[in-house]
């Protein structure tokens, strides 16, 4: 709920995708003073889901604007200030209306408050310092429990426990009927974090390094995205990474022959748009590859469709945007459509509906190079497949040592979930339609 006082609105953050209660304000677009028209950005957020930009919903002059580039905000909290223009009325509504178990937001002040003065520049310290130092200390003792039965929480607070080692019967609930929130669980666990290293630490002089000789960058935006992302990703699914190679002459050939038919109808045609086409023949024959696991019900969910995720680096991070019913379209279309995903995705304006819904991803690393890799799960997916450059080899050819077009391939599957002789035989189909491509007319797809 957008609300206003007299002229003045209070722009909350609106509800900006589903299941999106929060996002990182990653930049101010607009500044106290400045007098935006209807519609004109004002902050960019972050969410699990993309990088969106919220524009004002009226035309005026911000008075006030709250939070800092890194924070995160919520759905319902007061953003900006807005002294709408002459003649404009406040919206009725704005996203869901905000937490309804929140707090009222206080009155913003119609006056900006001055910027306090930049602190003197301190001198760069070239004496030794105090830093902590790890030694051996007493363990920390032990949580006790906080309640004789079951503890009340959702799934997904019982899986965030899991996560991060935690006894919910050890965590007090907050929640309504004393349920326990998400909230609860960080901050004990926190808490724990905290008395660890308190009784592992203690203050010891070393030298510090001239401090002009070290760059601090802030782990935020998109980088934070991906580092919690590859930290969930790793401390969730037990990775096993399987390895191969293929010979990729006939793939090779039937490329060339399909190139300058590609190119006049404006389309680049890479290998990737026949290796999707043979990832899906390989998922429908091995659908635990195309699935994920509900830690909470403590079922396996098997896909029966093929949405396949890219990975591209773009110019913020890794992003991995998606081709959605990869079965269902043709080589041109799917080269069409991974290079127009890719081309948003390395400038950052990737559109929210292809950050979601992949069932499988593919990380084609070819053009920077390397042997192989050990890629990391796009988390809850249970399957990555790394495509390496194709490079001449001299291999054995009846007999013969020949050069040979060879490709690397790299799959990693989360072994909850796929065996290790499922991953290779997954691997081994895949090649087998790539080195025959003629064979993936016979797969139908």
């Amino acid at each position: 709920m957008t609300m206003a006082t007299g002229n003045l609105l209070e722009f909350r953050l609106p509800d900006i995708g589903e299941g999106v209660v929060e996002g990182e304000l990653i930049r101010w677009l607009v500044k106290p003073g400045d007098v935006v028209a209807e519609d004109q950005p004002m902050f960019e957020v972050m969410t699990d889901k993309a990088t969106v930009e919220i524009p004002s919903p009226r035309k005026g002059t911000i008075v006030a604007t709250h939070g800092k580039e890194g924070e995160i905000i919520k759905v319902g909290d007061v953003v900006v200030a807005l002294e709408m223009a002459a003649g404009e009325t406040a919206p009725v509504i704005h996203g869901h209306g905000g937490r309804t178990d929140a707090p009222p937001a206080p009155p913003v002040v119609s006056t900006p408050v001055a910027a306090p003065a930049p602190a003197p520049a301190q001198p760069v310290m070239s004496q030794p310092a105090v830093v902590p130092v790890s030694v051996a200390a007493p363990a920390v003792e032990p949580l006790a429990p906080v309640r004789e039965g079951r503890a009340l929480a959702t799934p997904a607070t019982r899986k965030l426990a899991r996560d991060m080692g935690l006894d919910l019967q050890l965590v007090p609930g907050t929640g309504d009927r004393g349920r326990v929130t998400k909230d609860d669980v960080r901050q004990v666990a926190e808490r724990k974090l905290g008395a660890a290293t308190r009784a592992t630490t203690t203050p010891v002089a070393v030298p510090v390094l001239n401090a002009a000789l070290e760059e601090r960058i802030p782990l935020r935006g998109m980088r934070k995205k991906i580092a919690e992302k590859m930290v969930q990703s790793k401390f969730t699914a037990p990775h096993f990474t399987y390895m191969d190679e293929l010979e990729a002459s006939k793939l090779i050939g039937l490329r060339a022959e399909l190139k300058a038919q590609a190119q006049a109808e404006g389309v680049k045609l890479t290998y990737l748009p026949f290796i999707m086409k043979a990832v899906v023949a390989a998922l429908k024959k091995y659908p635990h590859l195309n699935a994920s696991l509900d830690d909470a019900s403590g079922e396996i969910v098997l896909k029966r469709y093929y949405n396949l995720g890219i990975a591209v680096a773009g110019e913020q991070g890794l992003v991995v945007p998606v081709i959605k019913d990869v079965d269902r379209k043709g080589i041109l279309q799917l080269a069409r459509e991974v290079q127009d995903a890719a081309e948003r995705a390395r400038v950052g304006r990737s559109l929210p509906d292809e950050l979601r819904g992949g069932t499988f991803t593919l990380s084609s690393i070819g053009s920077v190079g390397g042997l192989f890799a050990t890629p990391i799960l796009n988390h809850p997916e249970v399957g990555i497949l790394a495509i390496m450059k194709i490079q001449e080899r001299p291999v054995v050819r009846d007999g013969q040592i020949v050069v040979g077009h060879m490709m690397n391939l790299a799959l990693s599957f989360d072994h909850r979930v796929v065996d290790g002789s499922v991953g290779a035989d997954f691997t081994n189909h895949v090649i087998r339609l790539l080195e025959q491509p003629g064979r993936l007319l016979l797969e139908m797809v």
